[in-house]
């Protein structure tokens, strides 16, 4: 099952539709994108996405102005398959400086100590990813 769920500007959320299918790929949510625009949706000014390959390329063809974001809960447990079980707890946590930061730069200064650290230099693909 798979939801749309838009965010207006006065912060009011609406579930713009679910849809039901076998498998999830582009092909599907360039459908689900066409039916938004259909159905009356303008634009998107930013779309959180879960990092499916060609999400990104298919909300752009409907939808050009689009702003594509990955979900930070799914960059977050996509940089943690580059680590062991045991060390993704202290991990998760020392990344946290990073993902609560107040600002952008403040989320990059984290980053870059992210990197530098322990834990960055032990996994730098988590930093990179």
């Amino acid at each position: 099952m798979y939801i749309a769920l838009g965010i207006l500007p006065d912060g009011k959320k609406d579930i713009l539709g679910i849809w039901i299918e076998q498998t999830e790929g582009a092909k599907v949510w360039l459908c689900v994108m066409n039916e938004l625009k259909n159905r009356g949706v303008a634009d998107i000014l930013i779309a959180v996405v879960d990092g499916l390959k060609g999400f990104p390329e298919v909300i752009n063809a409907a939808f050009p102005e689009t702003i594509v974001q990955t979900c930070i809960v799914h960059l977050l447990r996509n940089s943690m398959s580059f680590a062991s079980w045991k060390d993704r707890k202290p991990i998760a946590q020392a990344l946290r400086s990073v993902y609560r930061a107040e600002t952008a730069e403040a989320g990059l200064a984290a980053l870059d100590a992210f990197e530098a650290g322990h834990w960055g230099k032990r996994h730098p693909a988590i930093a990179q990813s």
